[in-house]
């Protein structure tokens, strides 16, 4: 279980997250959404350890994690996905699956990673990682990292972005495969309610509180009847 107690973070005089608690049952398909500058994407990078927070603690099953640094966490079992996915000029879709469990993989074993997001291993395995992949093919090998760490929390900010719609219908596929796959809490910080849609627990920020919390059934239709008026779901 990963739980936050009291989490201030403020920036330049501007206060980002305001006395956060907020707990991450081990297993959970987790969205956390709100209006843009709300600090979604901030909480997600201080679970991360990318942003220290001012105060307040990071509990990840008991052990106080808060001054640990990325490789730390990441050693412990917590996974982050970037908004746009990193391009490596020279390394292969293989050598970052490698890279991602800490070992040699064989090669039905990096098949079994890209089959899972949807990717025909014949076609990617040796591609680099750069510039000639769009941003649903990095989105996807990405997942596919993941899934390959087996990682205990993971955390996907804003995976729509930047992606055409017949990727975003595809990764929508691969999310809801996602949780039948991997043993992990997934955290996605999203817009979008066709994400929303497939989580068990939904989180609203706003000004930096969480103001909404409860499970897709309580939360998502108040989301739904207040979009005209707060506009905290992005239209597709």
């Amino acid at each position: 279980m990963l739980e936050l107690k009291d989490i201030c973070f403020t920036r330049e005089d501007k206060k980002i997250l305001d006395h956060i608690d907020l707990k991450i049952d081990d297993k959970k398909y987790i969205v956390i959404t709100g209006p843009n500058g709300g600090g979604k994407s901030t909480l997600a990078k201080i679970i991360m350890g990318i942003e220290k927070p001012d105060s307040g603690k990071i509990l990840l099953n008991g052990e106080d994690i808060t001054s640990l640094d990325i490789s730390q966490r990441a050693n412990l079992g917590i996974s982050f996905a970037f908004q746009q996915p990193v391009r490596f000029k020279g390394i292969t879709v293989y050598d970052l699956l490698c890279m991602s469990v800490g070992r040699k993989l064989k090669q039905p074993e990096a098949c079994h990673f890209l089959s899972a997001v949807g990717l025909c291993p014949n076609e990617y395995l040796k591609r680099e990682v750069n510039n000639s992949l769009s941003g649903g093919e990095l989105k996807r090998i990405e997942i596919a990292t993941v899934i390959a760490r087996q990682a205990s929390v993971v955390i996907f900010d804003e995976p729509e972005a930047g992606i055409d719609l017949w990727s975003f219908n595809n990764l929508i596929e691969v999310f809801e495969k996602l949780y039948e796959k991997i043993n992990s809490s997934i955290v996605i910080i999203s817009h979008q309610e066709r994400i929303l849609n497939i989580a068990d627990e939904l989180i609203l920020i706003a000004n930096g509180k969480i103001k909404e919390s409860g499970t897709r059934e309580e939360i998502l239709p108040k989301l739904l009847n207040n979009t005209r008026s707060c506009r905290f779901l992005k239209e597709e």
